[in-house]
């Protein structure tokens, strides 16, 4: 009879192995690391003048809708300027149904504005209820590619303002709503 021996053989280099892994996943890890630290989006943020307001972030959901409004309705007013030689009286507009000069529901529940036109080159809308939104001033310019200039003053009782040139609007409380396109919203970092 034979006696029987049993050999336990380890593998060779199960340690190093075990090490080259690990050492492999930390390069990876770091390599990663580095190409997002380095592509990362930068934090441009542009500042605001003193009498202006941000579209996204300053407006309530009243004054956004209005605002919107406003922009929109811009077209159909300059080519209707251009048709009629001269600016459409707020009445005009709301019987075409352009918003926000149309009475409607959606013009109650933002603030009920009574429109009127200022100087035949703006529009003021005196808002009935400023806790939902304030009054708005709309200057068209006699350039049909130009930038929207539409203004909110949140005071009340409000009256149309006496001239419209910036320095007299934004000591008047006016504020220049301004659309900024440089990052989404959602991605603002409010430290």
């Amino acid at each position: 009879m034979s006696n029987a021996t049993t050999q336990v053989i380890r593998p060779a280099g199960a340690g190093h192995e075990t090490l080259y892994v690990l050492l492999l996943c930390l390069f990876i890890v770091l390599v990663a690391g580095s190409v997002v630290a380095l592509h990362g989006e930068t934090q441009d943020v542009s500042h605001l003048a003193a009498h202006q307001i941000d579209a996204r972030r300053d407006l309530s959901a009243a004054e956004q809708g209005i605002y919107a409004d406003l922009r929109v309705t811009l077209d159909e007013i300059r080519l209707l300027r251009e048709e009629q030689q001269a600016l459409p009286s707020p009445q005009v507009l709301a019987d075409e149904g352009f918003a926000p000069f149309a009475k409607d529901a959606s013009s109650v529940s933002r603030g009920g504005h009574a429109w009127q036109r200022l100087e035949d080159h703006a529009y003021f809308g005196a808002s009935a209820n400023a806790s939902i939104a304030g009054s708005f001033l709309m200057r068209i310019s006699e350039t049909s590619d130009a930038a929207p200039d539409i203004w909110l003053n949140r005071g009340t009782p409000l009256a149309p303002p006496g001239a419209l040139d910036d320095s007299t609007l934004s000591a008047a409380g006016w504020q220049q709503i301004v659309a900024q396109f440089d990052a989404g919203v959602t991605r603002q970092h409010r430290h």
